[in-house]
């Protein structure tokens, strides 16, 4: 893997004190989201950072699932592109965006628009980093006009691909899931079947942080996925349940200075309905 220099504009991550001073020349966007039930934009309308647009995973960052497609595949680049529009996003818009788990959600939007180019950073302990006051109620953005962009070829990865490279150390496949789901000891309502893809190695996204709920440093970043095997990779590709927190993992890796990390979008969610395909249980190669 090569070293790398980040999307135009903005860094990876960025600090609540970061973002108060530079408030006004970014887009803010609330990018919650629950298995539990519970609406995270009721939870936006009962507090948000001020001027911050809520994005919804489910309708705003996916597309439709199909079959074999995960419950969160990518949107097609002109739907993409309309709702970036609808949100006030636009061609160069700087965004910052946020969750309340550590990142985890939020990054699925920064991974995307940096994977276009275009520059967006993540807050960096998200919603409780934020000192002010919070602002209830919708915020409704000016449109603003935005580009199709097709989504990078080097930078996603298919079921095929990811069968084809299955347990090939040129080719390494990061699990961004919680340990136990790796393993299949603790599968959550939503994996169909327990367990991972055969020579995945598990790096739960919660191992991407500090103490403090922050991301950890840059140093200990590398030393995590050093000892992967990233270093001596052709390729790094990260998945997860259905696309998601595996973009954690891939702003990590940029954090630690490796480029050109790929999203496996159906990620379990798209693997594990077809009976056709492995799956290993236990620790594995992770």
């Amino acid at each position: 893997m090569t070293t790398n220099d980040g999307a135009p504009g903005l860094p990876v991550l960025v600090s609540a004190e970061w973002l108060a001073e530079h408030h006004g020349d970014v887009l803010v966007a609330d990018v919650r989201f629950y298995l539990d039930g519970r609406s995270a934009r009721e939870e936006y309308l009962r507090g948000h950072l001020p001027g911050a647009v809520f994005v919804d995973v489910d309708h705003d960052l996916s597309a439709p699932a199909r079959e074999g497609t995960g419950r969160h595949p990518l949107p097609d680049p002109d739907t993409f592109a309309a709702t970036l529009a609808r949100l006030g996003i636009g061609d160069g818009t700087p965004v910052v965006g946020y969750d309340d788990v550590n990142g985890s959600v939020a990054a699925r939007l920064v991974w995307m628009l940096r994977a276009l180019g275009s520059p967006a950073a993540l807050l960096d302990g998200g919603i409780a980093a934020w000192r002010g006051e919070l602002a209830t109620g919708p915020v409704e953005p000016a449109p603003r006009p935005r580009t199709p962009v097709v989504w990078p070829a080097d930078r996603i990865v298919d079921t095929e691909t990811v069968l084809a490279e299955a347990g090939d150390p040129r080719h390494v496949l990061v699990d961004a899931r919680t340990r136990e789901r790796y393993t299949g000891e603790a599968p959550a309502p939503v994996d169909l079947r327990p367990g991972h893809i055969p020579g995945a190695r598990s790096a739960a996204w919660a191992g991407n942080l500090a103490e403090d709920g922050r991301f950890a440093a840059p140093e200990r970043l590398r030393e995590r996925f050093r000892a992967l095997g990233v270093d001596t990779a052709d390729t790094v590709t990260a998945y997860c349940g259905s696309g998601v927190t595996a973009c954690h993992d891939l702003l990590a890796l940029e954090l630690a200075g490796y480029s050109g990390a790929r999203l496996y979008p159906g990620s379990w969610s798209a693997w594990a309905p077809n009976p056709d395909l492995p799956a290993e249980t236990g620790d594995g190669s992770g």
